[in-house]
């Protein structure tokens, strides 16, 4: 609606060029929003006070001028000027019933946008493999596959890729921690460093390569036994990983593994590069990038006066790869511990050449778990964390995935297992969930008294005219303009806040108006209603990755 109403004033606006004989050269960017008091109209718009220089008139005077040259539209019940000069747009009731209409007709693909033939890269999660999947990863992993399905369904040509550290000091102290276990389990002790990873995870991974090898580690030079450990036991915590993530209901397209920036030379010719450049410079016996020569805070280390790498160094070498796969846009999905990066690697994008416009990165905050309120404590650096695996099994993938994204990734978010757990109200998503059920009930309830509708687009919605049924129907209007704004944005809580709006609208109307037993053309109408509604919510779910059950 917003769209026909911004036609609608372009074409006045042509109008009133060719009347005042003046050339708008600049048309200037202009609000449509829906006013916050409903005796403000439907929609109001700002644009008389974007023209006043070139009328060299009053806003209010333009917004009047404007209202003349407005074409007849037949589902515009009235224009008007309020206060001074904005145009308040009031539809009739047929614009709302045409929604319905529009929703009934389109069905899984309202709100769908036009291929916009934009690449985009979404990397997120890629967790080091040397544990298990925690919670913060979980809420990471929604956000991240909502966003790319979000982006997908709003016409952009979306990738998904998980980025694995399978190599440098976290992977040798993973092999270390299983090495010395695995010593443990042949009569062997020696003090367990506290770098070491302390989780029971450890243990296991030891038990089961123990059971498998027996002591073919413990005669083997202890180098080569870590260095092998390592690789199996990341390889093991990897597959793990995948499982975990294929419970959540999250896959990607590109596994991109850090070793091969190594073993295909990716990272030293970077370096090499860099240096020709008068990028990257020695000092006390380490390499550095001139990263403060492009907004970052200081210089950062790439190659350690011991000759390794650092991280920063394959992060460059990763961005480079993936600016050069020709992706116009790259959304990178961080723990907020790494806020700190952010600068650096936008840094070194600037310095190979690339826009780092085309770089976004977005941070996820902590969650904090609850059971019943109480906080549940947990230590990654102890190994005393709640898996999210174990939690999945606890309160399922739906409830999960839907309050991961119930806040903004920049906001910590409160997670209570026995909210996630509960089939009542006080739980987001089984509230969302439950309206869908709702009107399947309808449907089966039809059906047990014999009641049959006509094909759905032949009902005439004319006496939806109750202002609960206006409601809802502006509600449903806006299902577009919440995926275009949320991909638009990058922010996927914008859905689950709208799917959640638009539940509570129709908890509220069923309540109060009966869909079936009341005179037909009522009952076939309010039962289109609820069709469309049932629609938008499950497309709406299914972008966030959480089913619409038939029965609660």
């Amino acid at each position: 609606m917003k769209q026909e109403i911004k036609e609608l004033v372009l074409t006045a606006l042509k109008c009133l060029e060719e009347k005042r004989g003046i050339e708008i050269k600049e048309l200037p960017l202009f609000t449509i929003e829906v006013p916050k008091v409903e005796e403000h109209g439907d929609f109001a718009t700002n644009v008389a006070f974007m023209l006043t220089k070139s009328f060299k008139a009053s806003p209010r005077q333009i917004a009047e001028q404007i209202i003349e040259c407005l074409p007849k539209c037949n589902w515009l019940e009235r224009v008007e000027v309020a206060g001074p000069g904005f145009i308040n747009f009031f539809l009739k009731e047929n614009a709302w019933q045409q929604i319905v209409k529009r929703i009934l007709k389109q069905k899984e693909d309202y709100g769908r946008g036009e291929v916009k033939g934009i690449k985009v890269l979404v990397e997120f999660v890629s967790a080091n493999p040397t544990g298990p999947l925690h919670i913060g990863h979980g809420r990471g992993a929604a956000v991240g596959d909502s966003l790319a399905n979000i982006l997908d369904f709003a016409g952009y040509d979306v990738q998904r890729e998980y980025y694995i550290n399978d190599r440098g000091r976290q992977m040798q102290i993973l092999g270390y921690s299983v090495y010395l276990r695995y010593l443990e389990l042949v009569g062997e002790h020696r003090d367990f460093p506290k770098e070491c990873y302390q989780g029971d995870y450890i243990k296991d991974l030891a038990r089961e390569l123990y059971e498998k090898e027996g002591l073919k580690y413990k005669e083997m030079p202890e180098a080569e036994a870590v260095s092998k450990i390592s690789q199996c036991a990341g390889q093991k915590i990897l597959d793990d990983i995948k499982e975990t993530l294929k419970i959540f209901g999250v896959g990607f397209d590109n596994w991109f593994s850090e070793k091969s920036l190594y073993e295909e030379s990716k990272v030293k010719r970077l370096l090499q590069w860099l240096k020709e450049q008068g990028l990257a410079y020695e000092k006390d016996g380490a390499l550095w990038f001139s990263s403060s020569r492009f907004g970052d805070e200081k210089d950062r280390v790439l190659i350690k006066a011991d000759g390794t790498m650092t991280y920063f160094a394959s992060d460059l070498a990763y961005h480079k790869n993936k600016m050069e796969r020709g992706y116009d846009l790259l959304v990178d999905i961080w723990g907020a511990d790494h806020h700190g990066y952010v600068a650096r690697v936008k840094a070194g994008v600037k310095a190979m050449g690339f826009d780092p416009k085309k770089l976004q990165i977005l941070l996820i905050q902590l969650v904090h778990l609850k059971r019943g309120g109480v906080p549940v404590a947990m230590s990654t650096r102890a190994g005393e964390f709640i898996p999210l695996k174990d939690v999945l099994d606890e309160v399922g993938k739906d409830a999960a995935r839907f309050i991961f994204l119930t806040r903004s990734c920049d906001s910590h978010l409160d997670f209570d297992l026995e909210v996630a757990k509960s089939q009542n109200m006080e739980n987001p998503v089984f509230y969302v969930q439950y309206a869908h059920a709702r009107v399947c009930s309808i449907e089966k309830m039809a059906q047990e008294r014999g009641i049959s509708f006509p094909e759905l687009l032949k009902i005439d919605l004319s006496p939806l005219i109750e202002p609960e049924e206006i409601r809802l129907m502006k509600l449903l209007a806006q299902f577009p303009e919440v995926i275009e704004g949320a991909s638009r944005s990058l922010e996927p809580h914008r859905l689950p806040y709208y799917l959640t709006e638009l539940a509570g609208e129709f908890h509220r109307y069923y309540n109060k108006h009966r869909i079936l037993g009341v005179a037909e053309e009522v009952s076939q109408a309010r039962f289109a209603l609820a069709q469309a509604v049932k629609i938008v919510i499950k497309t709406g779910l299914s972008l966030l990755g959480v089913t619409a059950p038939q029965q609660m």
